[in-house]
C-alpha cells in the first residue's frame, strides 16, 4: 500500500484511500465532488488491486467502517471495485460500487446524493432494505473509454506536494498486471490542461507538484502529432516559472526520450529522484513478466543519469518470487540493486491476480516468496541507510510535511527536532543524525 490515508471532508464524507499517488488524487476529486453534491453520512473506499493482498485490505478496510461508523453509507470505487464489482456488491457493508470512471463525474455524485436521500426516508419503515438489497453498481467498461478529462483540484487534503494527473491507463500487458483491467487503455490529458492546473496549484501557493499517471511515460502517445513527456516538461517549466520544485511518479525506464533524459540531466527544478518500474534484475524473469527493457538496459539508464547528474536517488519495484524464478535468478535481482545504485526499494511479494498469465505459470512455494522478499527488503534497508549517511552534518532544504517530518529533493525522509515550521513550505535543515529509516534534522 504506497499511500493510504482516511481523512475526514469536513462534515461531508470520509475518503479512505489505497495504493498509488493517482488514486491520492482521484480521491481529492471525490472530495470536491461530493462537497458540491452536498453527499452526506457516507464513506468512501478507493480501492487498489496491484496485489490479493491489496484486494484483502480494502475487504478489511470496508468491515472495518462499518463497525467504526454505523449507518453511513460506504461506497466502493478504485481498480478493485472496476475489476470486480460483484463481490463488493455481495458485501452487506457495501451501498453502492463506482467504477474508475464513474467517480471522476460530477453526476454521479449527484445521484448518489438523491439515492442516499430516499435511502434514509425508506429506512423509517421498520421493515427497511438490508444494506446488501441497497448495493447498487455504476461501472462502465473501462475499455471503451477513450479520453482523460483534466480535474481542477486546490491541492490535497492533509499532503505538503500537490499532484497532478496528466495520463492514466496502459496499453501494456505485463504477465503479472490486473491495472489495465482497472483502468483501461492509456489516455493523456492534453498539455494545455495540465499547464492549467500546475500553474493554478503554484498560484496557490504549492511549493513541489508531482505528476502522475498508471503509466507515466506513454504520455501524449493518444494525443494529436504523439508529443513526448519531454515535451510537456518542458512546456510546464517554461510556462510555469514560479514551479519551484516538479517531481516524477513512477516511470517505465525503456521510455524515457532523449528530451526528458536531457531536462532530468540539466533542469534544477525537476527533482533528482526517480521511481522506476523495474520489477526484476533476471532477464528470463523480466522476459516472462512481458517487460520491454533488459537488466542492462536499467543499469545503464542509472549509469547515465548518475554520470550527468550527481547525487540522482532512484527508488525501484521489484517483485520477489515470481513463477519459475530459481535462487540464481533472485541472485541476478539482488546484485542489481547494487549495480542500479537503487536507494529506495518498494518490495512486492508475487501475489498471483486471477486471470493473469503469470497465475498459470508454475508457483513457487509461499515460504519461498516471503523469504524472498524478506532478503530484497533487507538490502533496500541497508541502500537506504547508505543514502541517509550521505547527507548526515551536511545543510539541505527540505518540504515540511505533517507530523514534524520533511523529504529533501531526493526524497530523503527527515524527522525535524524542535521547532517546526508549517507543513507545505520548504525550510533549510542541519542534518544532524540519522536513525535506521530516516534523517535527524533541525531547522537552521
Amino acid at each position: 500500500m504506497a499511500e493510504g490515508a482516511s481523512s475526514p471532508v469536513n462534515t461531508c464524507v470520509d475518503i479512505l484511500t489505497l495504493g498509488c499517488r493517482l488514486n491520492a488524487y482521484e480521491s481529492e476529486v471525490m472530495r470536491q465532488h461530493a462537497r458540491s453534491a452536498g453527499l452526506s453520512d457516507a464513506v468512501i473506499i478507493n480501492t487498489c488491486a496491484v496485489t490479493g493482498e491489496a484486494v484483502r485490505q480494502a475487504r478489511q478496510a470496508i468491515r472495518r467502517a462499518a463497525r467504526e461508523r454505523p449507518g453511513r453509507a460506504i461506497i466502493v470505487t478504485g481498480c478493485a471495485a472496476q475489476i470486480d464489482p460483484q463481490t463488493f456488491a455481495r458485501m452487506p457493508e457495501v451501498s453502492w460500487v463506482l467504477g474508475n470512471e464513474e467517480k471522476m463525474k460530477a453526476e454521479t455524485f449527484a445521484s448518489l446524493r438523491a439515492s442516499l436521500d430516499t435511502s434514509v426516508d425508506a429506512a423509517a419503515e421498520p421493515a427497511a432494505a438490508s444494506r446488501e438489497a441497497m448495493a447498487r453498481v455504476q461501472v462502465n467498461d473501462i475499455m471503451s473509454v477513450r479520453e482523460t478529462a483534466a480535474h481542477l483540484v486546490d491541492g490535497l487534503s492533509g499532503r505538503a506536494r500537490a499532484f497532478v494527473q496528466v495520463q492514466t491507463g496502459c496499453d501494456h500487458r505485463c504477465t503479472f498486471c490486473v491495472i489495465p483491467f482497472g483502468r483501461g487503455n492509456a489516455r493523456s490529458v492534453p498539455a494545455g490542461e495540465v499547464v492549467s492546473q500546475v500553474r493554478r496549484l503554484v498560484e496557490t501557493g504549492h511549493y513541489e507538484i508531482v505528476l502522475t499517471g498508471v503509466d507515466l511515460t506513454s504520455w501524449g502517445g493518444d494525443l494529436p502529432n504523439a508529443p513526448r513527456l519531454g515535451n510537456l516538461i518542458a512546456r510546464i517549466l517554461k510556462l510555469v516559472p514560479d514551479l519551484r520544485q516538479l517531481r516524477l511518479s513512477s516511470i517505465d525506464a525503456i521510455e524515457i526520450d532523449d528530451s526528458l533524459f536531457e531536462l532530468l540531466a540539466g533542469e534544477e527544478r525537476i527533482a533528482p529522484h526517480l521511481h522506476l518500474s523495474l520489477q526484476s534484475g533476471d532477464d528470463m524473469i523480466l522476459k516472462r513478466m512481458k517487460r520491454r527493457h533488459s537488466r542492462a538496459d536499467a543499469i545503464s539508464l542509472c549509469s547515465r543519469l548518475r554520470q550527468v547528474r550527481p547525487g540522482i536517488a532512484f527508488g525501484a519495484d521489484l517483485i520477489a518470487g515470481f513463477p519459475t524464478e530459481t535462487e540464481e535468478m533472485f541472485a541476478n535481482t539482488l546484485a542489481s540493486v547494487d549495480e542500479c545504485g537503487i536507494d529506495y526499494l518498494h518490495v512486492f511479494p508475487f501475489s498471483a491476480r486471477p486471470g493473469t498469465p503469470a497465475a498459470r505459470m508454475p508457483q513457487l512455494a509461499r515460504e519461498i516468496i516471503r523469504e524472498r522478499a524478506s532478503r530484497l527488503r533487507e538490502k533496500g534497508a541497508a541502500c537506504l541507510e547508505a543514502r541517509l549517511d550521505r547527507h548526515v552534518g551536511s545543510h539541505a532544504v527540505g518540504l515540511v510535511e505533517a507530523d514534524g517530518r520533511a523529504r529533501l529533493a531526493d526524497f530523503a525522509p527527515v524527522r525535524i527536532e524542535g521547532p517546526c515550521p508549517e507543513p507545505g513550505r520548504p525550510a533549510r535543515l542541519h542534518l544532524v543524525s540519522r536513525s535506521r529509516s530516516e534523517l535527524i534534522g533541525q531547522t537552521s
